[in-house]
């Protein structure tokens, strides 16, 4: 498929070639940088992670800006654990490691830290408003909800004695346990608190306006990227990199994007420049575009119109945080893949008619995987998220006994795990982290929208 990124498996490697530059240049320093640099990652929900088939994430988008300002390439591998990330490193398999290497004295013995230092600390995550505490102590008798046997329980333990007891803590485990979990039932009021680190927690509070963040519980944690201890060289022109004013306005925007723009439900109506004007009887002003395209791929027209609601509520100037753009929300990358411009997305017969080659491509790929009446499911969850993490939630459906060809309860399931490193470190994900919560709601959005239409409006 054009907008699938393919990675090769090579024991527990992933490889990944992405070109971010073009000629070689001269290291500000003794040493030359070579032609194509070896970075070492691990998927992340921040750092490292594909979405729509897109590459993308903060560490990910910053070593990028290295490469382009250097007129350099880089060849990504993938490892599933810090430790094998380590040994590759060790191995000279890769020559720096862009992701968050803990800057403690077990790793000080091992690499050189290099690059912009990230501050990170524990925080309790409540919900904003009425009720809100503003000092730990606040805490005793209170109930606080965290993973059972993670850094986060050992924390609050230590924070109980603290306090002199009285904290109500609970332990949970399984999916439900992972941060993000719990930090979405706070914001549902379901509990009242839990505690995460704080990147993870402004990564969430995009998502979720409704809750706070803002009470230190624990000590403050450094990390940063690295190279191997023989390339000191290396760690001098990463740090000059990113000392230059150049870098530091990039990382800024990267920080914004990635952390601070809202990632939440689209509201059910949107400002635009021109209002929109829906005739009378019509879903929307594109119901003969819709026609005309879900005509040739055999499809209910209603079924393309409630992909378009659930995506822009039929705003053709909508653009998400990720870069989608225009009323089926495109990515760039793939309408490029269909020789169509960026700029032309906002035109919603383009978008229409991109999506409805998108969607055909991937009901060719889910055609055999699905069971019948089921491979709607599969094509709208990974239009969503693209069909890597559908393939990954396959393959994991299938490893752990569940039925690979029937969403509900089962692939489902699978995309749901995709949250929990357990799970997309698995050697049959080729794809890494999903924010698996993400697709399964947009297929039960999107299909309780198309009810909608074939009740209300004629075929």
């Amino acid at each position: 498929m054009r907008h699938f990124v393919p990675f090769l498996l090579m024991i527990w490697v992933l490889s990944l070639a992405v070109a971010c530059g073009g000629n070689k240049r001269d290291a500000t320093l003794q040493h030359h940088l070579p032609d194509t640099l070896n970075v070492g990652t691990l998927y992340s929900p921040t750092g490292f992670f594909i979405l729509k088939g897109d590459t993308m994430g903060y560490d990910y988008d910053r070593i990028c800006d290295f490469a382009r300002s250097h007129g350099i390439a880089l060849r990504f591998k993938v490892a599933r654990s810090m430790p094998d990330l380590l040994k590759l490193l060790k191995q000279r398999k890769v020559d720096i490691l862009a992701c968050e290497i803990p800057v403690t004295a077990e790793y000080k013995s091992r690499v050189i830290h290099c690059g912009a230092v990230n501050e990170t600390y524990q925080v309790l995550v409540q919900h904003s408003g009425k009720g809100m505490i503003y000092d730990v102590t606040q805490l005793i008798g209170r109930d606080v909800y965290v993973e059972k046997g993670s850094k986060y329980e050992s924390r609050l333990r230590n924070l109980d004695n603290e306090v002199g007891g009285g904290i109500n803590i609970h332990v949970v485990e399984g999916e439900e346990s992972l941060p993000t979990e719990l930090i979405s039932k706070v914001s549902k009021r379901d509990i009242s608190f839990t505690i995460v680190d704080s990147d993870i927690a402004q990564m969430n509070l995009v998502y979720y306006d409704s809750i706070n963040i803002g009470l230190r519980v624990g000590f403050e944690q450094r990390s940063s990227w690295a190279v191997s201890k023989r390339d000191q060289w290396l760690a001098d022109s990463i740090n000059m990199w990113a000392a230059s004013v150049n870098a530091q306005e990039y990382s800024k925007q990267a920080m914004k994007h990635y952390f601070e723009m809202n990632r939440g439900p689209k509201p059910d109506s949107v400002k635009v420049d021109t209002p929109l004007v829906t005739p009378p009887g019509a879903i929307s002003p594109y119901d003969h575009v819709f026609k005309q395209y879900a005509k040739a791929m055999g499809w209910d027209w209603r079924l393309l119109a409630a992909i378009a609601y659930s995506e822009s509520s039929f705003d053709p100037n909508a653009t998400s945080w990720m870069g989608a753009r225009g009323l089926m929300q495109v990515m760039p990358k793939t309408a490029r893949s269909f020789g169509v411009k960026e700029e032309d997305l906002g035109n919603p017969e383009v978008s229409i008619r991109v999506a409805s080659k998108i969607l055909r491509e991937l009901d060719g790929i889910m055609r055999g995987k699905a069971g019948q009446g089921d491979r709607i499911k599969f094509v709208l969850a990974a239009y969503n998220a693209g069909s890597g993490h559908v393939t990954d939630a396959i393959a994991l459906a299938r490893k752990y006994e569940l039925n690979p060809r029937v969403w509900k309860e089962n692939v489902e399931q699978a995309m749901l795990w995709k949250m929990d490193p357990e799970y997309y470190n698995d050697s049959v994900c080729t794809n890494g982290y999903c924010r698996g919560t993400e697709p399964v709601d947009y297929v039960v959005k999107v299909l309780n929208r198309y009810e909608f239409y074939k009740k209300n409006y004629k075929r």
